[in-house]
């Protein structure tokens, strides 16, 4: 099973459908209710539903996930019956198996249930109509011309007694969504240093200042303190969104104290230091943290 621990959770919607048809006079006595069985389409209805739940029991590939709502509807025409249902959760992974497997289950249910009076019926056009959520329902479009600096905040490293490894990540991940302006730079602890960097970036014109390091509780590290020297304003939700992800991964990214800040139309994101917290970081706020430019052209929410 495919391990999704580096998801976000969001709000995911699933639409299947298919179609179980059947002669005329079958169709007559569903409505009418003259069936052996009796309640075919309540029964079916709870079938569906049932079995979305129990999704991940059948298909080895598919997660336990928490299922917030499931809705099965039927129409019924000349010499068919239409079957669609909708599946919503909010978790790290989609619903589309479990809308398409209540439908399966409700279509085999209403041809158990009518067999004995139309052995010929036939199952078609199960489908996926529509899926919804995840990192790709939020998938902003980088700024044409994005400029981009990382800054890696270390008085080993820019010593060259320890090799960096968490500024590679975020050049790697920013490379992987199509950024190409991309500058590098290792400072060592110095908040008046960093200061200076900082602003010179900002108004170099870089849209975004993206640091590693110095975001803890040792004495040296400064880097949150040089940048909140630097910022006009905060968006907290960013550092916490980063912490509050971590958090649930490791009891250490509370201590933390990374913040995020607009130094005029320059975002400043301060990520941890280790390799493992600045994926993790990464993990929690791209590609969403792109829809910061065109709100700061004015564009709102989608």
């Amino acid at each position: 099973m495919r391990n999704v621990i580096q998801k976000i959770e969001t709000l995911r919607t699933a639409t299947a459908s298919g179609t179980i048809s059947m002669q005329a006079e079958t169709v007559y006595r569903l409505k009418s209710n003259d069936v052996p069985k009796k309640d075919v389409l309540s029964v079916a209805k709870t079938a569906g539903i049932l079995a979305a739940k129990k999704t991940w029991d059948l298909l080895p590939y598919c997660h336990p996930l928490p299922i917030d709502g499931i809705d099965v509807d039927f129409k019924i025409g000349a010499c068919d019956v239409s079957v669609e249902a909708r599946v919503t959760t909010i978790w790290k992974t989609g619903v589309e198996m479990e809308a398409l497997t209540a439908v399966s289950v409700a279509l085999l249910t209403i041809y158990d249930m009518l067999k004995p009076i139309d052995p010929d019926m036939e199952m078609s056009g199960i489908r996926l109509l529509e899926k919804r959520g995840g990192k790709s329902s939020f998938r902003d479009s980088i700024p044409v011309g994005l400029k981009v600096v990382v800054i890696v905040t270390s008085d080993g490293t820019a010593a060259g007694t320890r090799e960096d490894k968490s500024g590679k990540v975020i050049c790697e991940r920013l490379a992987s969504y199509g950024v190409t302006h991309l500058d590098y730079v290792i400072l060592p602890d110095d908040r008046e240093r960093i200061v200076a960097t900082l602003c010179r970036f900002a108004n170099d014109g870089y849209h975004m200042v993206v640091t590693t390091g110095g975001t803890g509780l040792g004495p040296r590290d400064v880097t949150v303190e040089a940048t909140r020297e630097v910022i006009d304003r905060e968006v907290p939700g960013i550092a916490e969104t980063m912490r509050r992800f971590g958090q649930a991964r490791t009891p250490y990214a509370m201590l933390s104290r990374g913040i995020v800040g607009l130094a005029g139309s320059t975002l400043m994101i301060n990520l941890p230091g280790s390799s493992r917290g600045v994926a993790e970081s990464m993990d929690a706020i791209f590609p969403a943290v792109f829809h910061a430019y065109p709100m700061m052209n004015g564009g709102g929410h989608p």
